[in-house]
């Protein structure tokens, strides 16, 4: 299966069936944790998921991310290792209640997925001074996460679980990599094909929390103002959607 990138695009509109299939793959994006397969992502797909995440959009064009593919098991295990001690550390801090909880959840699929992948930001990739970031010097890595959105949605509509694993402590994990000192990790991803996706998100499953509703999440003009007249076309709109 090819990708076409054509340097203008004169058809600016999704066919119904392409419209539908960008929003099955949000909606069934799962953050995969425990069910992947030993199965090896062929190279072709997994150059078109990477492709997708490189062609996420970022300040000032500045594409600060580079893409850590680690396969080697000794790698994981030392990775592994420091998401256990980060992981003990993260249950005291909840009440004991939740704690419990928390630690009869799987949260990590670093030596099950065939594939473990780190997309960092490299915050001096494009000098000091950079169009965009001149006031708000995160937004490279919210460029970077952008990248992590491309790619897991890709991911998804290719048949490949990714999981996000963020319990670490950071400068261990820079160490274990060797990253340099002005490229941070942002996302550390598992990767592979998977069992099964679950319908619903494994932690709502799990009784951890619950989805919001949208319509509780959206304010007018200014914070807490509420008020839905004359936006209530929207908000019918969103009672129809399931």
């Amino acid at each position: 299966m090819g990708i076409s990138e054509p340097e203008h695009q004169t058809d600016h509109y999704f066919t119904d069936e392409e419209r539908d299939a960008v929003y099955k793959s949000i909606y069934s994006r799962r953050d995969v944790r425990g069910q992947f397969k030993p199965d090896p992502v062929p190279d072709d797909v997994l150059a078109r998921i990477i492709k997708a995440a490189h062609h996420a959009p970022s300040v000032g064009f500045m594409q600060p991310w580079n893409f850590l593919l680690i396969k080697n098991p000794q790698v994981k295990q030392s990775v592994h290792d420091i998401f256990l001690k980060a992981n003990d550390e993260a249950s005291d801090m909840f009440e004991p209640e939740e704690s419990a909880i928390y630690k009869k959840l799987k949260l990590e699929g670093i030596l099950e997925s065939p594939i473990n992948l780190v997309v960092t930001c490299d915050r001096e990739r494009s000098g000091p001074v950079v169009l965009g970031r001149t006031h708000d010097k995160s937004m490279d890595l919210f460029s970077s996460v952008c990248a992590v959105q491309n790619l897991w949605l890709a991911a998804r509509a290719e048949g490949v679980g990714v999981g996000w694993v963020s319990i670490f402590n950071k400068k261990a994990l820079k160490q274990a990599l060797k990253l340099p000192k002005s490229v941070t990790p942002v996302a550390y991803l598992c990767i592979g094909y998977v069992e099964h996706f679950f319908v619903e998100p494994e932690l709502k499953s799990a009784g951890w929390r619950k989805r919001l509703p949208v319509e509780d999440l959206i304010c007018f003009d200014e914070w807490d103002n509420v008020d839905q007249e004359g936006n209530e076309g929207l908000f019918q709109a969103l009672s129809k959607l399931p």
